[in-house]
């Protein structure tokens, strides 16, 4: 029983834990995050372009941005949210004009989900990892510096994006040089700072497509894990706080650099609504001029 415990031994911080994987957990799994965006989604000034055909499926991203192969530019990919069941790439749509204005090729893909083409989690892995690998592979067509492409998305979104920048195999290697991640799903089984009931973890298996472990990209961090920034509400109830903080440990522990940002009283989604979407804009074209890729 101790080892189902998170944090001190007690009975009352097991079942705060227990409660809040199960919350984690259901909604990941059960229902979409955000609010519905409109799929297909209709940008009229981004270039279309197919990353991706799987069977009778073709994946499209929309790129923003004016491209110039004497002037390579940084890039950013977005992924949607909505608990790899549903969503659409607009949701990232204000902050992909945001940074194509600042100089940048703004991404938005689009990937297979549950309520589209029935698939497990682990094909949304792949899925983003294809995208990714495709910038690079298309970065002198497109005007894009290969050595500054950045992953970013939020929740099951930023699981993806996660994902691109620990995870090996599922299809590629190719990894962003960084990741701006928003609320995002990154720990999805037991870890130090983070110790849900691996009971409740496997009952997860058929959904996810494999062993949870090896689609969690806390797991899977390492030297090739690129800077990070993360952007989380401290009262998220979806992806509680802890597993995110868990994500920040286990960077630091393998000497990866990781900024955690926690903001008081906002839950899940908070990022693009009232006042949390400019600051978390700032915060993310901050970290970008931090790494040198913007101006100020």
């Amino acid at each position: 029983m101790h080892d189902f415990y998170y944090g001190q031994a007690s009975l009352l911080n097991f079942r705060h834990a227990l409660n809040s994987f199960i919350v984690l957990f259901l909604c990941l799994l059960a229902a979409p995050l955000f609010a519905a965006s409109t799929y297909p989604p209709t940008f009229e000034d981004a270039r279309a372009e197919t990353y991706r055909k799987v069977g009778s499926t073709e994946l499209k991203l929309w790129i923003f941005g004016e491209s110039d192969t004497k002037a390579k530019k940084p890039a950013i990919v977005f992924f949607f949210g909505g608990a790899w069941n549903s969503g659409s790439p607009e949701q990232f749509e204000r902050q992909a004009r945001h940074f194509a204005k600042r100089g940048m090729i703004a991404i938005t893909p689009d990937y297979r989900v549950q309520s589209r083409q029935g698939v497990p989690v682990v094909e949304c892995v792949k899925d983003a990892k294809a995208a990714i690998a495709w910038v690079r592979e298309n970065a002198q067509r497109l005007g894009i510096d290969p050595d500054k492409i950045a992953a970013s998305g939020g929740s099951a979104g930023g699981h993806l994006a996660a994902a691109t920048g620990t995870i090996s195999g599922f299809g590629s290697d190719e990894r962003p040089n960084a990741m701006i991640l928003f609320n995002p799903a990154c720990t999805l089984a037991p870890i130090e700072g983070w110790r849900p009931p691996k009971v409740i973890a496997e009952r997860g298996t058929k959904r996810f497509g494999v062993e949870v472990e090896e689609i969690s990209p806390a797991h899977h961090i390492g030297a090739h894990t690129p800077p990070t920034l993360i952007l989380h509400g401290k009262k998220d109830t979806t992806v509680p706080y802890a597993s995110v903080v868990a994500f920040e440990g286990a960077m630091k522990k393998a000497d990866r650099p990781c900024k955690l940002i926690g903001y008081e009283g906002a839950g899940h989604g908070f990022f693009n609504g009232g006042d949390y979407y400019p600051q978390t804009l700032a915060e993310a074209d901050r970290f970008l001029v931090e790494l040198g890729w913007l101006k100020k």
